[in-house]
């Protein structure tokens, strides 16, 4: 087993129950359009099916019985995803580190892949509260043009990466599809794997992304409480929830080979509601893209300009039971750890069903090639050790850091 701690004796924290789902909240007119369209199915006919408050006692009505039947099972339900990450697990959780370990090894070997994210632009049309990128704070925008783009390859290609996460504030008009057209051919010539955390774009811009070398697109819904996302987004097109929540369904349309969801964990009361509606999701894409993969992040609100204190404050051992959890409901899923997490707990982390890892990360345009530019970053990073310290610690974990896990001629 690793060296993080996971004795039954810590404390259970149970944060309290949200307001009611009120669907109807926080709806933009592209989203009424598509919610009324019956050309393609899609998750939010299922999200709003879903009741938040129902959701939330049900967790918590688990017992320690239900969370025994949920790691005996050969193949675990929403159910028992229910169970495992529910306060009654708590106590298990050396159980569940111990089959998070072995279903990791199972399907993964010994290897932990590595990335990076390349921040292309802070620009933002939106006003978001927890982001430092919003446009209501007085930060400092740049957006990066061809030569500083590739200044910032070469410079991250030196420290050994070669799978890059692509990352810009929502501008739709200066921070485009136009922009992406320009800028995908200059970064594909260096990686070898490229992926992409920008706005939600429509089916035929995802599809046209992969003609140039897009292989995974990262779309998280932030919360799934409809009442709490309308509370923290209060300009722009990110307003429209159910855009955002259908954006996986345009990604699988378009063929893209990986969607990644997840959740901003602290900015709603109730994080073990929201990585329900999160495996509720992630089944629903399953079934109805099964030609893509999927990966998994669960960021804990980090600090950042403007200040946004969480709503609920997550231990490092709830967050272990959340990975243990998330490896068991889905032994096939990447899960991804960021340096928004601290070096302690990630390199104890590292074996409890963990897959890719963030290193050396700037969350500012430039980052990598002109040094530091704190004005300019999205959140402060946790985790700021070199890279090569990050593998020595995962080496040391008995585990081999990853990254570049396949060649263009294998089938691109």
């Amino acid at each position: 087993m690793s060296s993080f701690s996971v004795s039954p004796e810590a404390d259970v924290f149970s944060p309290p129950l949200g307001s009611s789902q009120n669907k109807g909240e926080g709806l933009g007119v592209r989203a009424q359009g598509e919610i009324g369209s019956k050309i393609a199915p899609s998750f939010l006919d299922r999200w709003q099916e879903l009741d938040w408050d129902d959701i939330g006692m049900q967790i918590r009505a688990k017992t320690a019985a239900d969370v025994a039947r949920a790691l005996s099972a050969p193949r675990r339900t929403l159910a028992d995803f229910m169970a495992l990450i529910s306060p009654a697990a708590e106590a298990f959780l050396p159980q569940m580190a111990a089959e998070a370990e072995r279903l990791t090894r199972q399907r993964f070997g010994n290897t932990i892949g590595f990335y990076v994210p390349l921040y292309l632009s802070n620009l933002c049309a939106n006003d978001c509260t927890y982001c430092g990128f919003s446009m209501s704070n007085r930060l400092k925008r740049k957006t990066l043009n061809a030569e500083e783009i590739d200044r910032e390859c070469l410079a991250i290609k030196a420290r050994g990466f070669d799978s890059v996460l692509l990352v810009t504030g929502e501008h739709e008009h200066k921070v485009g599809l136009a922009y992406f057209r320009e800028v995908m051919p200059i970064i594909r010539r260096h990686f070898s794997t490229v992926g992409m955390e920008v706005q939600p774009l429509s089916q035929a811009e995802y599809a046209e992304l992969k003609t140039l070398g897009l292989d995974a697109v990262m779309v998280y819904q932030e919360t799934y409480h409809a009442p709490t996302y309308a509370r923290h987004h209060l300009r722009g097109n990110k307003r429209d929830i159910a855009w955002r929540l259908a954006t996986p369904d345009r990604l699988g349309r378009a063929g893209i080979d990986k969607i990644g969801l997840g959740t901003l964990i602290g900015l709603s009361s109730d994080w073990r509601a929201d990585s329900y509606f999160v495996a509720e999701h992630l089944s629903w894409l399953e079934r109805h893209h099964w030609q893509s993969r999927y990966s998994l992040s669960f960021p804990r609100l980090r600090p950042c300009t403007g200040g946004l204190e969480p709503a609920v404050v997550m231990s490092d051992r709830q967050l272990a039971q959340l990975i243990c959890a998330w490896r068991l409901f889905s032994p096939t899923l990447d899960l991804s750890l960021s340096t928004r997490e601290s070096a302690t707990f990630r390199n104890g982390a590292v074996r409890l069903g963990i897959t890719q890892m963030s290193a050396e990360s700037r969350t500012q345009p430039g980052g990598y090639a002109e040094g530091d530019a704190e004005e300019l970053e999205q959140f402060a990073i946790h985790d700021d050790r070199p890279v090569g310290e990050v593998a020595a610690a995962v080496r040391q974990a008995g585990l081999q850091p990853v990254f570049k896990d396949w060649e263009p001629f294998l089938g691109r």
